[in-house]
């Protein structure tokens, strides 16, 4: 299944498609190593060269996100993302939604950070207790089990490109989430239709989205959707089908960023092997 999505942006003619590039740049946040050191202090990731601190440029710096010494870079970007949203829910990862327009130019659209709450991981401990970090970071069905638990979570998309519009935010949703719903629905019978039309129209045309606004997705307890913009909320839905695949575009198994759904699943599996 493909994840392109199309953005018919504002000061664009209206193109018929536009194809996702899964060119992204690679971050890692974490090591087993540090995931090791870790209970020392809450947790510590190790990035690489492209995932950068904002008191760093240099490649393997420890982050920990026990203090508030540093705050985490999409690289590509220069997005600056804040260790924890809503209450305590932590980074886990982070990546860029990139597209190309008429196959000549490629276009970041925004940066993206998923975010988790460290008490609702612990509920994959029944099953994953005794499991490996090897084990986890590349098992499909970890990732599975992860999107289908009623685990806290929040997506952060922070907009990069100046002329987005609402209307491209919507007819892309429309696209991918809607994909995503008739998926998931073969063993989840459900309205997707008028599921989908209740998501995509909380995306109202006055709103506006210029260049640094911020979307947040997040999954309440018990598979509430929740969606702000730069703080107002939208609204909310309670779907488990719904959050799972919005959350399914980000780490699931046909990721808009390939490297950022590995970085996740790895911080997830870390987090995890944590004993606090």
């Amino acid at each position: 299944m493909s994840s392109s999505l199309g953005f018919p942006f504002s000061h664009f003619p209206r193109f018929p498609n536009f194809s996702s590039s899964r060119t992204s740049s690679s971050r890692s946040l974490a090591t087993a190593a540090a995931l090791a050191s870790a209970s020392a202090l809450g947790l510590s990731l190790v990035a690489n060269s492209k995932f950068q601190t904002n008191i760093s440029p240099l490649g393997w710096a420890s982050l920990s996100l026990a203090n508030a010494s540093c705050s985490p870079v999409e690289s590509r970007t220069g997005e600056v993302f804040p260790e924890e949203v809503d209450g305590g829910r932590r980074l886990l990862g982070v990546g860029v939604r990139r597209t190309n327009v008429l196959g000549l130019k490629s276009i970041d659209v925004y940066a993206f950070g998923v975010y988790a709450d460290d008490s609702d991981i612990k509920k994959l401990n029944e099953k994953y207790g005794t499991a490996s970090l090897s084990e986890l970071k590349d098992k499909k069905e970890f990732i599975a089990d992860a999107l289908e638990s009623d685990i806290r979570m929040t997506v952060r998309l922070q907009i990069v490109y100046g002329r987005l519009s609402i209307r491209s935010v919507r007819n892309a949703f429309a696209k991918s989430v809607g994909t995503r719903l008739q998926k998931f629905s073969a063993s989840e019978p459900s309205d997707t239709d008028e599921l989908l039309q209740k998501f995509v129209s909380l995306f109202r045309d006055d709103q506006k989205l210029p260049k640094g606004s911020v979307i947040e997705l997040s999954r309440e307890e018990g598979y509430v959707l929740r969606t702000r913009i730069d703080g107002e909320e939208l609204g909310q839905i309670q779907s488990k089908l719904l959050c799972k695949s919005i959350l399914d575009l980000y780490f699931g198994e046909d990721p808009l960023d390939k490297n950022a759904k590995q970085e996740i699943q790895l911080n997830l599996a870390g987090r995890l092997k944590i004993r606090y």
